[in-house]
């Protein structure tokens, strides 16, 4: 008899329960074996040139735990950085962002898409009426995306176009604020105080071989993104915004200061 003879014998439809059943479980464990071996695949890459013992504990936490906020992370954007006080330092940037409010989003920013990327900084995004309400001086740290947006130069790779452009629709009105705590261009470690970013305003300020070198990695066409993005509104910039522009910058730096104890008392002070 054959394995599947049983198929034509009376009460067969005993054994299709039974099979459906089996099928459904075997559809689980094939699943959920999916899933361990890319959660296990994430996991195993960064350990590389690690020892025995961190290689396991970094196994072992990469399977076991959950990281709910990183999870949350459901957008990815390439574009890129200046720093607020040097144009001529500019740094691919990779953002993953997760909308925390109708007004907000939050992302985390790394050199690549890769699984030993390093993590290089921060951007919070806002909305046009939430930066209207910042103070004076806070308006100073942040710079607008409508130039990134309408030029095609920040770009999310993978998702259909059409897709895109529906969400930069709404982003191109938005600010954003940015701090680099790893300077890539400079330092092959994060050293020094975090480092304000600026993003670009207007054509001839990226450098091109930069651009050139991002779209043939991603597989995608700046240029054809901007003429597809034609149609997105110009949105109107708040002055403050890009304060770079107005030939002065700011930017951070480390200062000694007083240390304040929770007992009350000041060391250095008199």
């Amino acid at each position: 008899m054959s394995r599947f003879d049983w198929l034509d014998r009376p009460g067969s439809g005993d054994y299709s329960a039974r099979d459906g059943a089996l099928g459904f479980a075997a559809g689980l464990a094939v699943a959920g074996g999916f899933w361990l071996g890319r959660r296990l695949a994430r996991a195993l890459p960064t350990g590389r040139g690690h020892p025995p013992k961190h290689r396991m504990l970094d196994a072992a936490a990469g399977l076991g735990q959950r990281k709910l906020p990183l999870e949350a992370m459901n957008t990815y954007l390439n574009g890129f950085h200046m720093y607020a006080d040097d144009m001529g330092r500019q740094v691919e940037a990779s953002h993953f962002c997760m909308h925390l409010a109708p007004d907000l989003h939050q992302c985390v920013i790394f050199d690549s898409n890769a699984a030993d990327a390093r993590l290089i900084g921060i951007e919070y995004i806002i909305s046009a009426e939430r930066y209207a309400q910042l103070p004076e001086d806070e308006k100073r740290l942040w710079h607008s995306h409508h130039y990134e947006i309408k030029s095609g130069q920040l770009v999310a790779p993978g998702i259909p176009e059409m897709a895109e452009h529906a969400y930069f629709e709404d982003l191109v009105t938005t600010y954003g604020k940015t701090f680099h705590t790893w300077q890539i261009d400079r330092h092959d470690f994060p050293y020094g105080a975090p480092q304000l970013m600026m993003a670009f305003t207007e054509d001839g300020q990226v450098d091109r071989d930069k651009l050139a070198a991002r779209d043939q990695r991603l597989g995608v066409d700046s240029d054809q993104r901007r003429a597809n993005r034609a149609d997105i509104p110009m949105p109107h910039v708040h002055p403050m915004a890009n304060s770079w522009q107005n030939g002065q910058s700011v930017q951070t730096t480390l200062e000694t200061c007083p240390f304040h104890r929770v007992d009350g008392h000041d060391h250095g002070s008199t």
